[in-house]
């Protein structure tokens, strides 16, 4: 039978730490032994070398042989039940008894192998833990203690007590997961960590990652000698064995030479999980070895447990009760919101800014910017703003650190190191920025975080900082940290100001629609004018050659021509009064008040095309269209520019043929180009120029409203474009008009 170690010997050293495999050591510490037993046959799989001292038989002779070499069928079946149960619970303790001694073993499972950890009693005990009075204890801590420090306070002098540990600490990460001691009981005659730093490189990402999957760590004498495991060579073997809920697990060397230089003999660490992330540690360190009961390490767990439950309980009634205050100072400010021109008229107001502690607050509406408190001149403000419309892809962005995304941020930390960055728009034209300042701040470091790795006394290894005291560093750059409640209300404030801003949107429009009605009712005045002028100057004398045409029954003519005499006068009279009101339409194209504006012109198509869909119907006309630009324009000369065009491809259809109209579009350096090309009557093409002069017509047998306005009106809107129409035609196969907006 070939027996192998499992023994890792990677390489590992300080440079390398961050990836070291410490859930597969292959060894465990000297206070207990191992076996691995074959999920279904309990065939010993793995064992410590160190079976001997507790069993009296070597891994040689128990790999491979069955469990109840070592106890007997009954105590077997009884484990067989125990791992069977639906309970079952990893966590558990199964009490074995090898040659009159009691072990506490803590089976559970990894992959396919069921791991025993055979722990000696340390006092010959099994004792359990007075619950009832624990958590009486764990309840009048929550009573007494006003915010979560000082429970976090009792908590330390809890588990203190119940373990016996010289120093217990409490310690809670940062987002970068730096650690601070926010609590701690000790020996009088120990210096106190009370609010020393550790930086995150203390405890690397793995480690991190074990006390998430196992809340308990024990380390009973760092100067153990880490026992080999072993198995059978095997090629379906594991060739490593997962230890990750294991409490005999052996640790990482560098961790040992770590606890070495702090002086420390015996550690028991227990995780506080917060949302299944790392919120912190219960951290406790003995400065001679120390060893404690099953039961006792659970009393301890559960003070893990008691405390974790009540993590976010307090948080949230800590945020719940600056919430509330942050409320009571914004009502001002949401009632004012209420009214009209609230950005203008007090944008100034300091409630903007103080509500959430912020020193200056900034809005930007419509390219205008409004500034409220300590807020960087325009040279280094325009820079940002343009750099947090770009980098806040979702619209909103927050920082208490600018510079570290930001690099000019250096140069303005007296009045930007964090901000809140909120959009007010789709197209981030509109925003508000809410500012804070540097603030300066020392951080007590257990040791020179920057000297975490040392070269010893021989320039021979590398290895962790010696030294622990108290280290002061001032962090420059760092404003302070955004809370929850303040980021509420500030998004909250942001959702006003947004509404604030349409509003005085739909106000510019409304004025704009005002004046675009004034406008309108002065070309209405202009309009009637000209009629009072033309019924008075025109239309006066047309009445009188009436009149004289009607004495003409009198004379010797024959009735039929002095009839047939008044019907042509009164055809041209009509003719006159149409040519009257067309010269008046035409007019107006060269008076307009009308302000160019960037428009879909297929929504323009589309309104043409439904104020036309009878006549569409009755030619059997079908029409179809690339998809139009918006571009800037006169709109209702747009709108009249495509009614005229398709009113003369419907007015100049053939009879016996349905009408086919294509629009067109493509884009040329200098012009947007649109073409409308159908299938009409056409014209020759030496008429190209003619058609687009007032009162010209090609078509002289056509309706008698056919006087040849509306394409001169094509002519005159182009222009006031400084854009141009052609046409090309073929008599009887169609004609093609072509307009060209300049880009």
């Amino acid at each position: 039978m070939n027996i192998r170690s499992i023994v890792n010997k990677d390489n590992i050293n300080l440079l390398n730490c961050e990836s070291e495999p410490i859930h597969i050591p292959g060894c465990i510490q000297e206070h207990g032994f191992l076996l691995g037993l074959a999920h279904d046959s309990l065939l010993i799989k793995y064992c410590s070398e160190n079976v001997p001292a507790f069993t009296g038989f070597t891994h040689l002779q128990l790999l491979g042989k069955p469990l109840q070499l070592l106890c007997s069928a009954e105590q077997e079946d009884m484990l067989r039940a125990f791992l069977a149960a639906a309970s079952f619970d990893q966590r558990q303790p199964f009490v074995f008894t090898i040659n009159d001694v009691k072990y506490n073993t803590k089976p559970h499972i990894s992959n396919n192998t069921i791991i025993l950890e055979f722990e000696p009693f340390p006092d010959g005990t099994l004792d359990m833990p007075n619950l009832y009075k624990q958590t009486q204890q764990f309840v009048s801590y929550l009573n007494d203690a006003q915010d979560l420090k000082q429970l976090c306070q009792s908590i330390a002098s809890e588990t203190r007590s119940i373990t016996g540990y010289d120093r217990v600490m409490i310690y809670r990460f940062d987002k970068n997961y730096n650690g601070e001691v926010i609590a701690e009981a000790k020996r009088d005659d120990l210096l106190p960590l009370l609010g020393h730093n550790y930086p995150h490189t203390d405890i690397p990402a793995q480690a991190r990652a074990l006390y998430l999957t196992n809340m308990l760590r024990m380390i009973v004498d760092v100067d153990y000698q880490p026992v080999p495991l072993y198995t059978i060579a095997d090629e379906q073997q594991e060739k490593h064995l997962d230890l990750s809920l294991s409490i005999l697990r052996s640790v990482s060397p560098i961790h040992i030479e770590y606890l070495k230089n702090m002086g420390v003999r015996a550690t028991l660490t227990i995780s506080l999980i917060q949302d299944n992330k790392l919120w912190g540690l219960i951290s406790c360190h003995h400065y001679s070895p120390k060893n404690i009961p099953h039961y006792t390490r659970l009393s301890a767990l559960l003070q893990g447990y008691f405390f974790t439950s009540q993590i976010r309980v307090r948080q949230a009634a800590d945020e719940y009760n600056y919430a509330q205050l942050i409320e009571h100072n914004i009502q001002p400010v949401l009632e004012l919101m209420s009214g009209d021109n609230f950005i203008e008229q007090h944008f100034e107001n300091p409630l903007l800014r103080e509500a959430i502690r912020a020193s200056g607050f900034v809005i930007v509406l419509n390219e205008v910017v409004y500034r409220n408190g300590n807020v960087p001149p325009d040279e280094q403000l325009f820079p940002l703003l343009q750099w947090l419309k770009q980098y806040s892809t979702s619209g909103h962005y927050s920082t208490d650190h600018l510079v570290e995304v930001y690099a000019p941020a250096t140069d303005m930390s007296d009045t930007v190191a964090g901000l809140i960055y909120h959009t007010l728009d789709s197209e981030n034209k509109n925003c508000v920025i809410w500012l804070r300042p540097e603030m300066e701040k020392s951080i007590n470091w257990a040791g020179n975080p920057s000297k975490a790795i040392v070269m010893d006394a021989a320039g021979a290894r590398l290895s962790p900082r010696k030294s622990f005291e108290l280290w002061k560093e001032v962090v420059k750059c760092y404003s302070e940290e955004w809370v929850t409640p303040e980021l509420t209300v500030a998004a909250r404030l942001a959702n006003s100001l947004q509404k604030q801003a349409h509003l005085a949107d739909i106000r510019r429009e409304e004025k704009r629609y005002k004046e675009l009605a004034a406008k309108l009712e002065a070309a209405n005045a202009e309009l009637e004018n000209f009629n009072w002028i033309s019924a008075h100057d025109l239309k006066e004398p047309l009445r009188k050659i009436q009149l004289f045409a009607s004495r003409t029954f009198y004379s010797e003519v024959s009735l039929d021509i002095y009839k047939d005499s008044l019907v042509k006068i009164q055809l041209a009279a009509s003719k006159i009064q149409l040519l009257l009101d067309s010269m008046l339409s035409f007019a107006t194209m060269s008076k307009t008040n009308e302000e160019f504006e960037k428009i879909n012109l297929n929504n323009t198509l589309t309104q043409v095309i439904g104020k036309y869909r009878k006549e569409i119907n009755a030619k059997e006309a079908v029409i179809t269209s690339d998809a139009l630009p918006s571009l800037d324009v006169l709109p209702f000369q747009a709108e009249q520019l495509f009614s005229n065009l398709i009113s003369n491809s419907l007015k100049f259809s053939k009879d016996d043929t349905p009408l086919k109209l294509a629009i067109r579009y493509h884009r040329s350096p200098q012009y947007h180009i649109i073409t409308f090309k159908d299938n009409g009557i056409g014209f020759q093409n030496k008429y190209a120029d003619i058609i687009f002069k007032i009162f010209q017509s090609l078509n002289k047998n056509g309706p008698q409203s056919n006087i040849g306005i509306g394409l001169a009106i094509c002519k005159k809107i182009m222009d006031n474009h400084n854009g141009t129409i052609t046409a090309e035609g073929e008599e009887g196969l169609g004609a093609m008009f072509s307009v060209s907006f300049p880009t």
